[in-house]
């Protein structure tokens, strides 16, 4: 498939569950081929073979490097291009948590999930992403991870959420040499299964991801974002 007829190949991370499956639905209706990427391979195939064609399945698990190269010749092998990589897989929410006394291996995990692994997958698909047309990376973040309004709450997915943002920044800045852009996006407080119930509808939250995939050079490269507009970083 081209890009140039409108077709865009997306790898979604994290895509077996809650937001990562509304994204790629989405990007499957807007007429893109989507790699479902998921550490459960059964739940990364029950997304693919709902959403039909223009859906595939790959195991990846986004800690493993093995696992992020066997994940990149895949995607070599299939279509020899990539043209959106969308790092949404993460992990240890942990709202009340006291930072004073947090377990440390939680914030550890967040660390390796939420900031490690999207700076390992953008590292191995940036030669694939250099083939793909109006490429761009993008990091769903979390207003948690605004240090304007930081506070104590969640403190080992909020300080990951800081972490990924300035990953944000430091490889819009690296790429731009590439004519690769890269965002941060947050979704907002949605309903899923990390969220909790209360927040709004998971497809709200997956929409300004898409308009991001579809549309990089709307802003400018390093931008963060949520429904379209900046948030202070």
């Amino acid at each position: 498939m081209s890009a140039a007829n409108g077709e865009r190949v997306v790898l979604v991370t994290g895509a077996g569950r809650g937001l990562g499956v509304e994204i790629a639905r989405q990007l499957t209706d807007a007429g893109g081929t989507v790699v479902v990427a998921a550490r459960d391979p059964e739940a990364g195939a029950s997304t693919a073979k709902e959403l039909g064609d223009r859906a595939w399945p790959l195991t990846l698990d986004v800690t493993d490097p093995a696992s992020v190269q066997a994940a990149v010749e895949a995607v070599d092998r299939r279509h020899g291009r990539l043209d959106a990589l969308v790092n949404n897989a993460a992990t240890n929410f942990d709202p009340g948590s006291d930072p004073v006394t947090e377990d440390l291996s939680v914030a550890d995990g967040a660390w390796r999930t939420n900031v490690l692994a999207p700076w390992r997958l953008t590292q191995a698909f940036v030669p694939l992403l250099r083939a793909g047309s109006d490429a761009v990376v993008v990091n769903v973040t979390s207003s948690l991870g605004s240090l304007t309004g930081m506070g104590a709450h969640s403190p080992a997915y909020s300080v990951s959420k800081a972490g990924i943002n300035a990953l944000t920044r430091v490889f819009a800045d690296a790429l731009t040499r590439d004519g690769i852009a890269v965002h941060a996006v947050s979704p907002g407080w949605t309903a899923t299964d990390m969220g909790g119930a209360g927040g709004r509808p998971v497809a709200d939250g997956a929409a300004g991801i898409i308009d991001v995939v579809r549309s990089p050079a709307s802003h400018p490269s390093g931008s963060f974002l949520q429904d379209g507009r900046h948030v202070p970083w």
